[in-house]
């Protein structure tokens, strides 16, 4: 079991509740306005990125999950906005655009990589407008496998017991991110996942852990709930269940950046476990690893399937900290990633190659490639198409192991395998400023030049060092070259 990791992708969770979309201007500020004494700001790029409910649905998306998400929004820019980014990552929306209300943005304004304001635009729902959901969501229920209520007090949830009595006519279970001083709106459910100061603003201050223990199984009778999920900051969390002892997971240590989001990855996460046929303790182990990674990232950074399987192996295994592999991409993220890149006026690289036994000729290579732009990209070849090029006894490495150590160096910024002989695919849909490859022929032999010439792009091939090659190095170990 302890090497075992369900993959996700069967299952389909639907997430019900507000949706935010916030908006990041990026720039610098060199000068004080003459106006008042505020900052001037000279706007370099701006980033969109779905918020409150739409971010847990970005949570579970990121993990391979199928997921569909319901909710209110205006009729506006901002809508269309929110909805194109859910939709770029595969996230079905059943959501209500009202005439009664705009979307709900969040503006802030980062000068010199610091928060200098933040402009909410937002007026609640009425409370009778989450009704015209019902015909979104209900025929979506009976195909789900689980639930998630993410409130952040806007008026979407203004009733979750419909959602919660609906789903228990399905036996689908159902979490809740609660917001607010009534958690009684949420009797019934299967899951509550307060953070520390949402628990105590219901259950009054706790003095002790003794203290904490009783008044969450108080607050699960009061409930009729199966369990609560305390998050509790540097201190971990801590499951209560009725017929259980608590179980508590402290906090893993990492380097903290930011710990915006970390919430929707802990729900998310559990969702997606549960489903997936873990115990509730499993799941919230799971979860406790994300938070981590989570944090561990600027901003409301998701964390990917293969980020969340490697660490919670080496969790289990006692080695944890300071591992990385948050620039193992797949195709969907790699195209989000260079779409904002480009937006920054960033130069995009593309290199590719099988990378088998990582020598000093390929880090020169990198290193070099690099240096020709301000991103780099490597893709590499899968194992069938390593055996495929090389022949018998190829790969060495595996594909996962390969990745591993490419994203460990620091001229890479993002590594990606592609399957079939070349990558003509991903350049098409990628689209980098640069294509690099090494090696000693014309440039019109280079695999995909005439793509990337074609879009206006530049194909550059470098040299290698000499004598410095994967195949030289095999043979050397195996005696056929002394």
């Amino acid at each position: 079991m302890k090497n075992k990791f369900f993959k996700f992708s069967s299952v389909h969770v639907l997430i019900i509740g507000d949706l935010i979309l916030d908006t990041f201007y990026y720039g610098r500020a060199n000068r004080i306005s003459p106006e008042a004494p505020v900052p001037i700001v000279n706007i370099e790029y701006i980033k969109y990125v779905p918020g409150g409910a739409a971010n847990v649905a970005m949570n579970i998306a990121s993990l391979g999950v199928r997921c569909h998400i319901g909710g209110i929004t205006g009729q506006d820019h901002a809508a269309n906005t929110l909805q194109q980014q859910l939709n770029e990552v595969g996230i079905r929306c059943a959501i209500h655009q009202t005439l009664n209300n705009d979307t709900i943005v969040k503006q802030r304004v980062i000068g010199n990589q610091q928060q200098l304001l933040r402009m909410d635009f937002e007026q609640r729902f009425d409370n009778n407008e989450w009704e015209a959901l019902k015909s979104l969501i209900e025929p979506i229920i009976s195909n789900t496998s689980i639930i998630i209520l993410s409130d952040y007090n806007k008026g979407t949830l203004s009733n979750p017991q419909h959602w919660i009595n609906l789903a228990k006519q399905h036996n689908v279970p159902v979490l809740v991110d609660p917001k607010g001083p009534d958690f009684m709106k949420y009797n019934g459910a299967d899951l509550i996942t307060p953070n520390m100061t949402e628990f105590e603003a219901i259950v009054g201050e706790i003095k002790s852990e003794v203290d904490l223990l009783t008044k969450a199984q108080n607050l699960i009778e009061l409930l009729n709930v199966k369990a609560l999920l305390i998050t509790r900051s540097e201190h971990g969390m801590s499951l209560i269940t009725k017929d259980r002892p608590k179980f508590h997971l402290p906090a893993i240590a990492k380097e903290v950046f930011d710990v915006t989001g970390a919430g929707d990855t802990v729900i998310s996460t559990i969702a997606a476990a549960l489903a997936s046929g873990r115990s509730l303790q499993q799941a919230v182990t799971m979860a406790n690893v994300a938070a981590s990674i989570s944090v561990s990232k600027l901003g409301m950074a998701t964390v990917r399937e293969h980020e969340l399987q490697a660490e919670y192996q080496l969790y289990q295994s006692g080695n944890h900290t300071n591992h990385d592999f948050t620039n193992i991409v797949t195709l969907k993220e790699l195209r989000i990633e260079t779409k904002y890149a480009k937006q920054r006026g960033e130069k995009i690289v593309f290199t590719n190659g099988c990378f088998d036994i990582l020598h000093a000729g390929h880090v020169s290579y990198l290193q070099q490639a690099r240096a020709l732009g301000d991103r780099l990209i490597v893709a590499i070849n899968t194992d069938e198409s390593v055996a495929k090029l090389k022949g018998v006894g190829r790969p060495i490495n595996t594909t996962e192991r390969r990745l591993a150590v490419l994203a460990a160096l620091g001229a890479v910024d993002w590594v990606i395998p592609f399957k079939g002989d070349t990558p003509e695919y991903l350049l098409r849909k990628i689209k980098p400023d640069i294509l690099v490859k090494g090696g000693d022929y014309d440039k019109e032999n280079v695999i995909g030049w005439d793509i990337v010439e074609g879009y206006g792009g530049q194909v550059i091939v470098m040299g290698m060092i000499s004598n410095c090659s994967t195949t030289m190095i095999i043979d050397k170990i195996t005696g056929k070259y002394k």
